[in-house]
């Protein structure tokens, strides 16, 4: 399994053992993956170990927000569209796209590993409501974009078998195209959970183009170096999420390594996903301090 990969079925067998699927439909995500079933029961048998052993210093979540509390930013946002625009090797890539009415500076958004979903499009029109042009690729389009797909954990399983090299020529196609509908801005990165690692590794392949990053909750690849990057990053985590938590001294020593601007939010009692308003770890008061943290953020380097 490729990193991107491992990362996907360790995330379907925590929320099992957190209770978020039931372990019928986990075996049957992990399948999807391509995962047999002695392998995916030992995985799931794995995290539960991990789980009672693992002591968090701080407490569950708390309530999700009141349907009366917009999530961060929402106030605010513009409408996102959709576009499509030339890709890497003669491909048509599909995109949201949200013009701010004023930019001061130019947002990837990278989604999750459920595709582009109404709540990316949501973010990347709440970016553009904050002063930032945003656009979000829809990383299955050649697979005819997420919307072909009904089921959803069919479309986790297909960019779980996309090459990562895919991924960072997509992207990269983004940030060009998100440069031509933003001339002489400066241009950052957002990405969530899948997103978040993606963000890392296109800070790692070496994008002189991004003057910013926000990875949340990603991991940081195993070895990955950020020398041939000149973003500032403000990395984004959770303080219950252990997984992802566990790449965070690697992704700062990288940074310190490479001289880079950088600092990180540890959101005290919140997990992993917590500024996804649409999901069940969603924490409305980590969501609106790391929101407001992101956009003073790109306040300093991208304005």
């Amino acid at each position: 399994m490729t990193p991107l990969q491992r990362y996907i079925a360790e995330e379907i067998a925590t929320d099992h053992v957190e209770g978020l699927l039931s372990r019928r439909e986990a075996l049957r995500r992990l399948g999807l993956l391509g995962m047999g079933a002695p392998a995916a029961v030992a995985l799931l048998a794995s995290c539960a170990e991990s789980a009672r052993q693992s002591t968090p210093a701080t407490t569950a979540a708390g309530p999700s927000a009141s349907p009366s509390s917009p999530p961060p930013g929402a106030a605010n946002a513009v409408p996102a569209t959709p576009i499509t625009f030339a890709g890497p090797e003669g491909r048509t890539l599909q995109a949201a796209w949200a013009e701010a009415a004023q930019p001061r500076g130019g947002v990837l958004v990278i989604h999750e590993n459920r595709g582009l979903t109404d709540h990316i499009r949501s973010v990347t029109g709440r970016f553009a409501g904050a002063g930032y042009s945003a656009l979000a690729v829809d990383l299955l389009s050649e697979e005819g974009g997420t919307a072909t797909f009904t089921d959803q954990a069919a479309a986790t399983a297909a960019l779980s078998k996309i090459p990562q090299d895919r991924f960072i020529a997509d992207l990269r196609a983004g940030l060009t195209e998100l440069g031509r509908r933003a001339p002489g801005k400066r241009l950052g990165a957002t990405g969530f959970c899948f997103g978040g690692g993606l963000t890392w590794l296109l800070l790692t392949s070496g994008t002189p183009e991004l003057a910013a990053a926000t990875p949340f909750y990603g991991p940081f690849p195993e070895g990955g170096q950020v020398t041939g990057s000149q973003a500032a990053v403000l990395a984004v985590y959770g303080a219950l999420d252990a997984r992802v938590d566990a790449s965070r001294p690697a992704a700062e020593a990288a940074l310190n390594q490479a001289g880079l601007p950088h600092d990180s939010y540890v959101a005290e009692n919140a997990d992993h996903a917590f500024f996804n308003d649409t999901g069940p770890r969603y924490q409305p008061a980590a969501a609106a301090e790391a929101w407001r943290r992101v956009i003073d953020w790109y306040g300093r380097y991208l304005a």
